[in-house]
C-alpha cells in the first residue's frame, strides 16, 4: 500500500479535525476543537501549528499536528508534537516513524528545529512502547504544568494582583 505525506492546508481542516477526534476517542479524551478552531489557529495570519497528513488512495490514514518551542536551556528550537494519530488498520506498519520523520524534516526546514518532544498518556502503554523504541526518553527534570482557560483569562486580566 502506497502512503504519501503532505502538509495540511485550510481545505483539509474537516478531515484533519475528524482524524484528531478519532485520536481523542482512541485515548478516551474529550475532543473540543471545532473545524473553525483549527482553521483559525493553523491557517490564519499567525499559524500556531502545522500538520502533516498521511494518505492512501482510500483516504487519510495518519496525522501529526505540531508547533515550535524555543528551549533556551538546550539552545535550540524543539518541535512539540501535540497530536499523532495512525489509522488502527495501519498501526504496526512503520507509518508512525515515517510520519514523525516528515514532521522532523518540515520543522527543520520551517523553524530550524533540531529536536522533538511530546506527551504520552499514562493510559496508553502501547504508545509509550512505540516512543521508547524510537529513542524518546521520559523527562525527569521537570513536570508539565497546565493553567486552564478560565485561570489564564483571570491571569491575563488581573495578573498584577496574582
Amino acid at each position: 500500500m502506497s502512503v504519501t505525506f503532505r502538509q495540511a492546508g485550510a481545505g483539509d481542516v474537516p478531515a484533519l479535525n475528524a482524524a484528531l477526534a478519532r485520536l481523542s476517542a482512541d485515548i478516551g479524551d474529550t475532543h473540543r476543537a471545532s473545524d473553525e478552531d483549527l482553521r483559525r489557529a493553523g491557517f490564519g495570519a499567525h499559524p500556531a501549528f502545522r500538520a502533516v497528513l498521511a494518505e492512501t488512495a482510500e483516504g487519510l490514514v495518519g496525522v501529526a499536528l505540531y508547533s515550535p518551542a524555543m528551549s533556551t536551556s538546550k539552545g535550540l528550537v524543539v518541535t512539540y508534537v501535540a497530536d499523532l494519530w495512525i489509522s488502527p488498520d495501519l498501526r504496526g506498519q512503520r507509518l508512525g516513524p515515517r510520519l514523525l520523520a516528515a514532521v522532523a524534516r518540515d520543522a527543520a526546514e520551517t523553524w530550524g528545529a533540531r529536536a522533538l518532544k511530546l506527551n504520552v498518556y499514562h493510559a496508553s502503554p502501547d504508545a509509550r512502547r512505540f516512543y521508547d523504541r524510537l529513542g524518546f526518553v521520559a523527562a525527569t527534570q521537570h513536570t508539565e504544568m497546565f493553567l486552564d482557560e478560565a485561570r489564564t483569562a483571570d491571569l491575563a486580566t488581573h495578573g498584577e494582583k496574582a
